[in-house]
């Protein structure tokens, strides 16, 4: 046997690298049972109907939450900016993929924030991704929320990779007393950040961001505000968990994604103009990844016009909430704390809840089932999410479904 072929030997009785794959069989299992949620292939969206497998649903799962996604005026936007600028900047915005519009957009989402300056990224990901792990260095310290977003988690995993011996501290959801006991163990002098969500995209609670602000001021700690899924959503005008407060100042740092209430793709981070002149030259996933395509750019500069000028909106999804809320609970459905259109119910048992999402999509409506860990152990959940252009026609019929099917579930 020549020396290559013994080696080729040894290879195939060690463990591939592939064997995993070919161990995972639970999507395969649950898809040969029928309840395998994911993926879902969508062929047509209209408005708060959307088209799988030829049948018509009605959508109680987006994210679109002004209803923006379909909206003629971004589309035309879209289409003159594609006609001008073409379909890709082809580049990073350190080298060549950096447009007027670009710079047009960061002056107009730091105006609407009030912050000096924005930079924005490809995708929300990514900015998360990229403005954490160049703002936490060496030895500095970063305190998160439990259930702060994945993205956010792996600006922290990035971070670490990048500078080694990151000190992350994570406390209880939400309690203020276990964050100050967090802050009280570091030393006063030693540079700290304390990131969280405004409103937290699984079960739609607020974060206690006065709270924050004061301890972030007494223990000498930067505040990060993710603001995926609070800008469009909450305030009097739409402008976020600031707002939702009554005070602009409460973080240094907001982020946002595009992909949400702006109906495009893409995200920004805004600040102190030195502080974002930083995350700029020291942010990885800008520097290495293509930049934000034009069509998406003008998308959002006409969305967050929409949002400026159009407050009706805002309001009109705040009612949708209080509403879905109010009437989930009066069935017996436990919707948490939410305050937000992110209405979950929470179930706890997998079974039950991959059933529940199943017997609704049959009836002909899309949520999401959601288990751990993208929520903790035993506190499985139907995520649904509602947009300012629902009808209460079709919100009611919704309860009425979800009611008759979660009594025979034994849900409620």
């Amino acid at each position: 046997m020549s020396k290559t072929q013994n080696t080729r030997n040894k290879v195939a009785q060690s463990k591939s690298i592939y064997q995993k794959c070919f161990d995972f069989k639970e999507a395969a299992e649950a898809r040969a049972t029928g309840i395998y949620p994911f993926f879902k292939p969508i062929e047509r969206s209209q408005g708060t109907k959307v088209y799988i497998e030829g049948r018509e649903l009605l959508m109680a799962g987006s994210n679109n939450y002004l209803g923006l996604a379909n909206d003629p005026r971004l589309k035309e936007a879209a289409e003159k900016a594609v006609e001008r600028y073409g379909t890709s900047c082809s580049g990073s915005r350190f080298m060549n993929g950096t447009l007027d519009l670009h710079e047009q957009l960061e002056d107009e989402l730091a105006d609407f924030v009030a912050r000096e300056s924005a930079v924005c990224f490809t995708t929300g990901y990514q900015t998360n991704l990229g403005a954490i792990s160049a703002l936490v260095g060496r030895g500095e310290h970063i305190i998160s929320d439990k259930l702060n977003h994945a993205s956010i988690m792996d600006g922290i995993f990035l971070a670490t990779g990048i500078h080694k011996q990151i000190n992350l501290h994570r406390y209880k959801h939400n309690n203020m007393q276990e964050l100050e006991e967090v802050l009280e163990r570091i030393p006063l002098d030693e540079p700290k950040l304390i990131v969280t969500d405004g409103v937290f995209s699984m079960e739609g609670d607020v974060a206690k961001l006065p709270e924050m602000r004061d301890l972030a001021d007494k223990y000498n700690a930067g505040l990060y505000l993710d603001e995926a899924h609070a800008i469009g959503v909450v305030g009097e005008s739409g402008r976020g968990t600031c707002e939702y407060h009554g005070d602009d100042d409460l973080a240094d740092l907001i982020m946002c994604t595009f992909s949400k209430s702006f109906g495009s793709i893409g995200g920004f981070v805004a600040g102190d103009a030195s502080v974002i002149d930083y995350i700029k030259h020291f942010a990885r996933p800008l520097i290495f990844s293509a930049s934000m395509p034009p069509a998406n750019i003008a998308a959002v500069r006409t969305s967050l016009e929409i949002i400026k000028t159009e407050k009706e909106r805002v309001h009109r999804l705040q009612e949708i909430a209080t509403k879905m809320i109010r009437e989930f609970k009066s069935l017996g459905f436990n919707v948490g704390n939410t305050e937000t259109p992110i209405v979950p119910l929470i179930i706890g048992d997998n079974n039950k809840t991959f059933a529940f999402w199943k017997v609704l999509y049959e009836r002909g409506i899309y949520v999401n089932p959601v288990i751990s860990p993208a929520v903790p152990p035993n506190r499985s959940l139907i995520r649904t999410s509602y947009m300012a252009i629902h009808r209460d026609e079709e919100l009611d019929w919704f309860l009425e479904v979800a009611e008759e099917e979660g009594k025979k579930l034994g849900i409620i």
